[in-house]
């Protein structure tokens, strides 16, 4: 084929990601040592992860167990997807939508994380009830300075806790509606027009996602200062460290394969190599980020203090007037 600069297209540009083992066959020396250290890389996060759930088993209180193991899950479960797609080049689109669906939950799991951590529900709106939600935060209202802030009660606790739940519900229902849709043919990656499945599931996934990250941002501004001693500023920088890493630079990787941005290298396609970079990277991303967590959590789970009843600013919490 032709394709006007008198050069010819090799017909696998054309062709669906190939076959695991016709990537095996055709691996030279470079390939293999990447592949073989991009591997063990994964591997490793994985056993840190399970010698990590054995650890919180053992000395982490019960209420905290659940919600500490899906936040420390987010890199390795991510990494090993992302192992399987660099192996199985035709999978990558169901391990990316597993890793997307488990960080959906993490979302939500991080939120109670920060709940736990004060001592609870109830315990949080004992500390918390002469005090105030700042709402203008990301990413929905950062530009935002003037909206009110928000009474700390039973409602307004739900109500943060059903907007990151939502997403953890809906990404899993997406998901499957997507599976389904690919079945019959009518979920393609590729098809970005306007009748396509991808341009309405993907922005209404979008939208949900926004909603979702807000609520934990408000209760991060809310909680950093109380809880700087169990090191929650640098938990929430590895937390969204994941989500741009996980979502955002995979989506510009793929968007510029499908532009053609990236070029196509036998036996991948653009497509498909630039599915192939984005696990790759992720695969080392992810191994990072899961021995920095590893150091962040591993600790003694001791009750947090009392709140030292005064109004000095720096606790960027905001004081309920007595007419309120």
């Amino acid at each position: 084929m032709n394709n006007g600069s008198n050069r010819t297209m090799d017909p696998s540009c054309m062709e669906k990601p190939p076959l695991a083992m016709d990537i095996i066959v055709k691996l030279d020396i470079f390939g293999i040592i990447l592949y073989s250290i991009l591997t063990f890389m994964a591997a490793v996060s994985m056993l840190l992860f399970i010698e990590e759930c054995i650890y919180i088993y053992r000395k982490v209180p019960a209420n905290k167990k659940s919600v500490i193991i899906w936040v420390n899950g987010a890199a390795p479960v991510i990494a090993t997807m992302s192992c399987l797609g660099m192996w199985i080049p035709r999978a990558t689109m169901f391990t990316d939508m597993i890793s997307a669906c488990y960080f959906a939950i993490v979302v939500f799991k991080f939120l109670i994380l920060m709940l736990e951590e004060v001592g609870g529900d109830e315990v949080f709106l004992k500390r918390a009830g002469r005090h105030k939600l700042r709402i203008s935060t990301g990413p929905c209202c950062c530009c935002c300075p003037c909206l009110p802030h928000v009474a700390i009660t039973r409602r307004s606790l739900f109500l943060l806790k059903l907007g990151s739940f939502q997403f953890a519900l809906l990404k899993i229902v997406f998901t499957i509606l997507s599976i389904v849709l690919w079945t019959n043919g009518n979920f393609d990656l590729a098809d970005l027009s306007i009748t396509g499945a991808v341009m309405w599931i993907n922005p209404f996934v979008g939208i949900l996602t926004i909603i979702a990250l807000w609520p934990v941002a408000i209760m991060f501004m809310h909680l950093r200062t109380a809880l700087r001693t169990i090191k929650i500023v640098p938990k929430y920088a590895m937390y969204q460290l994941v989500l741009i890493l996980s979502q955002l630079q995979t989506a510009i990787i793929n968007i510029l394969a499908l532009k053609g941005t990236i070029a196509c290298v036998p036996p991948f396609s653009a497509a498909a190599r630039g599915y192939m970079m984005s696990q790759q990277l992720l695969i080392l991303e992810m191994f990072i980020i899961t021995l920095v967590t590893r150091l962040l959590y591993r600790r003694q789970y001791d009750p947090l203090p009392e709140e030292e009843h005064d109004d000095n600013e720096n606790t960027k919490m905001v004081v309920i007037p007595e007419s309120a």
